[in-house]
Parts: C-alpha cells; structure tokens; sequence
C-alpha cells in the first residue's frame, strides 16, 4: 500500500464559520491524543492525523478577512460559530480576494454588518490568476465553502482545481461531483472528486435518514414527515432568498427519500432551511416529525427536536474528506470516490444506505478492492449516462 506522502496542502474558498470550525480543530487535536481525540470519526485515516492537514491558501470576499492571516480572518464577522480554541499560531497564509460571480446574495445588504458580507474594494482575481496562486501554494485538495446557491462560482472553482490539478471536495450544495459531466473530467484529469452537500457529524439529515431507515427495517409504513431547520448565521441569513435553495432542497430531501421504503410524494414530505433567527448564532435548531402505521394499521409519530452547533458539526467530516481525497491522490484514484460521498455528503452521485456508504467508505481506507471495483462500476454507469446525454 501506498504510503503518506506528508503534509495535505488545503486551499480554501470561504473563511465562514465552517472553516473556522475546521482551522481551530487542527490546532485543537493537534494538541490532543489518539484516547482523548473526541469527535473524530478516525484519528488516524490512511496513515494521516488531523495534525497533517495545513491550510496554505484561501479565498473570501469580504474586506474583514481579506488581506488577514488566516488565524486572524476566521473569527472576523460574520463568523459566528463557537470558539473552542482561540489560540491559534500565525499560519503565514494570507486570505486572496476571491470571485464573487453568485457567491453573495443581494438581498443581504439590507442586515447589520456584523450579520453580513461587506465586499472589499479589490479587484477580483480571473482564473489564471487563482490557478497561478493553487500552484505556487502547493495546495493538493481544494476545499469549497462558498454559500448555498454560489453555481457559477463553485463551478469557476471546480474549474480552477482541475486546471491546477487539485483534487475537489464540495461541501455545498451545487451539484458537481453528482454531475456526470464535471464527475468524468475529474475522471480523465486523473483527480479525485468528494461531494456534494457535507452531512454533518450528527445533523438533522443524518438523523432524519437513520430514523427513516429504522421505520423502513421495522415494518412501519411511513405517510409523511418534515424537517424544518432555523439558524442565526449567514448561511441562514443567506438561505432567505429562496430562488438559491433549489438544489439545498433537493439535496436534503433526496438525502431522506433515498432510505424510504417506499418513496413518498412530494406533498408527503418537507424538509429545508425553514427560517433566520439572529439570536441563534451558529446555533441550528432541527424540528423533526414523522408520521406512520405500526401492527394492525395504528398510527403512531414521532417527533424530535435536535440543537446543535453548525459549523463544528461538519469540521470532524470535513477532516475525514480531506484525508480521504488525499489518500486517492497517493493511491493514483481518480474520479468521484464512491464510499467517501456517500458516506460523507447528501447528494452523492449514487445513494448508498449509510451502512453500506460506512463499508465502503472503511474498505476505501483500509485499501481493500470493493470500493474500486465499486467506484469501475460507477464510472461505467457516468459513460452510459455522458453517451445518453451527448
């Protein structure tokens, strides 16, 4: 087996709170050991620790973090999310001005300063321009922040990873590794590709599905459920412009629909962003009901209500994703990695049930052959559907 090949090189496009979850957790577990390393999923994952993970480049918009070391620009505003390790060294990584196309929404200039962007007044880099700065970093795994409804810009940087020949993980919801078309030019670059839609650690969506593929394994026929989710950060503040949220929508509901018994309706279910509430902060609040029949055609629902911390929720899978790409980098395997989006992400090329995406996702790790002959028949299926589509 291939072994490490030292430090993964991260470039980053967003410095919200998400990466300031993910940045304070490599100064935190690197000050950790393997038997106090709580909330990671694999303290060591194919010969790499958290500890391996450096951030050697970053793109935001806003004029706060522009121009900032990185240790600095991840507790600027509107970052919002729990600080749970202040203390981070200098990284010599100062954050580039990055491409705004779709990445901000217009309606949220009308909020406090301290809840919203304010673009800096630099000129925005084209696309040489940010593949020259991929290069000179050194960065081998680009990993995508930006907002939810950012395609253009999320596209533009897809584009840049594969010119730079960077490997991509997506953690929102645009569709890009679930795409055949950018799949397989991920494929023919020879780079590996982890998305779409980050499931977090323990989130509504996890939840939700482990719930829903429970009443599937238990006989209990379910009629109708919904999720509905409130927050105070800016990815909320940003989802109040619906026209962004059809492939969030999309994403999520898939993501439950997928461990139905029997798919629902569309008047069955609702899951999505639900509403803004300033004073949550980072705080996510998930309203769960699900309504079914048990023996003998009774009714029965259930109904959880889940609070959580957004960002730090996705940083421990965020880790994991970032080994995972760079162990496919070691490993010469290109292409969406199979195991790792389904486990990982809501919206991956092909749903797995989170059992089987857990398999396949540790035989990924351990080397082992299913997840390749899984990932061969998967890139089989992408021609067939690319031929269709051409």
């Amino acid at each position: 087996m291939t072994t490490p090949s030292g430090n993964i090189k991260v470039a980053i496009v967003g410095v919200g709170n998400c990466a300031s979850s993910l940045i304070q957790g490599l100064t935190y577990y690197k000050q950790a050991q393997d038997t106090d390393a709580v909330g990671l999923m694999h303290w060591s994952l194919g010969g790499y620790l958290p500890s391996d993970i450096k951030i050697v480049a970053a793109f935001d918009i806003d004029r706060r973090k522009v121009g900032q070391d990185v240790s600095k620009a991840v507790f600027a505003p509107p970052n919002c999310t729990t600080v749970f390790c202040a203390d981070l060294p200098e990284t010599g990584v100062v954050v580039r001005m990055g491409k705004i196309l779709d990445g901000h929404s217009e309606h949220m200039q009308g909020y406090s300063l301290e809840r919203t962007f304010v673009i800096a007044e630099q000129a925005e880099p084209n696309i040489d321009d940010v593949v020259r700065t991929l290069r000179e970093s050194g960065a081998q795994v680009l990993m995508n922040y930006l907002p939810v409804g950012s395609q253009q810009a999320t596209e533009f940087y897809a584009e840049c990873a594969l010119r730079a020949g960077m490997a991509f993980v997506n953690n929102i919801p645009v569709f890009i590794a679930s795409n055949p078309v950018w799949a397989e030019r991920f494929e023919a670059a020879g780079l590996p590709i982890i998305g779409d839609d980050i499931k977090a650690q323990m989130g509504a969506t996890i939840v939700h599905r482990t719930l829903t593929d429970l009443f599937a394994k238990r006989g209990v026929a379910m009629d109708r459920t919904y999720q509905l989710n409130t927050g105070g950060n800016t990815d909320f503040l940003n989802m109040l412009n619906r026209t962004r949220l059809a492939s969030k929508k999309t994403s999520k509901t898939e993501a439950v629909q997928s461990v139905t018994a029997e798919r629902l309706s569309d008047d069955n279910i609702h899951i999505g962003p639900s509403d803004y509430v300033p004073w949550q902060n980072d705080n996510k609040i998930c309203f769960l009901r699900m309504e079914g029949r048990l023996f003998g055609n009774v009714p029965m629902n259930l109904e959880l209500r889940l609070s959580v911390e957004d960002s730090p929720n996705s940083a421990g899978v965020a880790i994991d994703m970032v080994r995972c790409a760079a162990v496919a980098m070691d490993r010469g395997i290109s292409g969406v990695l199979a195991g790792p989006s389904a486990f990982f992400c809501k919206h991956p090329l092909k749903q797995h049930t989170d059992s089987q995406a857990y398999r396949m996702t540790e035989e990924f790790i351990a080397g082992q052959d299913a997840d390749k002959s899984t990932q061969e028949s998967q890139l089989h299926q992408l021609s067939v559907v690319s031929a269709a589509v051409s």
